[in-house]
């Protein structure tokens, strides 16, 4: 197994304290000429699908690689630590709780798997709640330095990893169907609902759109009309727009404010755009 010039590093750490540089200098000692790639480490604290979601969303920009991602609630029990190799080369570690899955699909999907129980390949003292640094980190820079996947530990069927159910969408008519997927910190929200799904739904730049959602805070359903455009500066500061992101989904965003802190649109928020049978704006 070629080794990898690349090694990434996803987690829900912060930045205030010592945790990141920690398994820096781990990943460093074992493979040296690696490059680490920081993608994050400000997903909210154990919010596995925000991490999930934006690691999916990243990893089609980046070379082959190992790449490393730890939001881990369920640090120190039962839940499997695993190395997930897919189709285009790369090879995921972390633990086995839905975290890796959208990226896994993204990168073509697993063709190996390994339950990390390879003691050798950890760090001499492990404990139980930075699994980050004393587990996966050091398998993954070990992987990295050319360490061939099967001895990381246990073969795995591929069909046992955890997976999160990807949020969906549909298109009946003129109106596209989802739920927000995530908000990111500009307080843009991004739906599930794709850029090809608004076009199916009629969408016309410059056309007019009907958002509604079920507001949680009232039990009942909201709506707004706003204008589907292409970037934020098709409508005024202050003003909603709806667009497809670049990640080929819709958001909704204010230009130079914060959608999320007008709408009352979080994650898992069902949500609808009608795109005809209005006039345009």
């Amino acid at each position: 197994m070629a080794s990898y010039h690349c090694l990434t590093f996803l987690t829900d750490y912060g930045l205030e304290d010592g945790f990141v540089a920690a398994c820096h200098g781990v990943a460093l000692q074992i493979a040296p000429d690696a490059r680490i790639l920081d993608i994050t480490h400000l997903v909210p604290p154990g919010d596995i699908r925000r991490g999930a979601a934006v690691l999916a969303q990243t990893v089609p920009y980046l070379p082959r690689a190992v790449h490393v991602a730890v939001v881990d609630p369920g640090v120190g029990t039962s839940r499997r630590g695993v190395a997930v190799e897919t189709a285009s080369g790369s090879v995921f570690v972390g633990p086995d709780n839905g975290l890796l899955s959208w990226a896994v699909e993204e990168a073509g999907g697993a063709v190996a798997a390994m339950s990390l129980t390879n003691k050798d390949l950890w760090r001499d003292s492990v404990t139980a709640t930075f699994h980050g640094r004393d587990i996966f980190m050091p398998v993954a820079a070990s992987l990295a330095a050319g360490v061939p996947l099967r001895e990381a530990g246990r073969d795995l069927a591929t069909a046992s990893l955890v997976t999160l159910g990807r949020p969906g969408s549909r298109v009946s008519g003129d109106t596209a169907s989802g739920e927000v997927l995530t908000v990111d910190r500009f307080g843009n929200v991004q739906l599930s609902v794709t850029a090809a799904d608004a076009a199916a739904a009629g969408a016309v730049p410059g056309g007019p759109a009907r958002l509604g959602w079920n507001d949680q805070s009232r039990n009942d359903q909201d709506e707004r009309v706003i204008p589907f455009g292409r970037t934020f500066g098709d409508v005024p500061p202050g003003e909603l727009v709806a667009y497809p992101d670049s990640s080929g989904l819709i958001a909704i965003a204010v230009n130079q404010g914060d959608a999320a802190g007008l709408l009352p649109l979080r994650p898992g928020t069902p949500v609808s755009l009608r795109f005809q049978t209005l006039t345009k704006f």
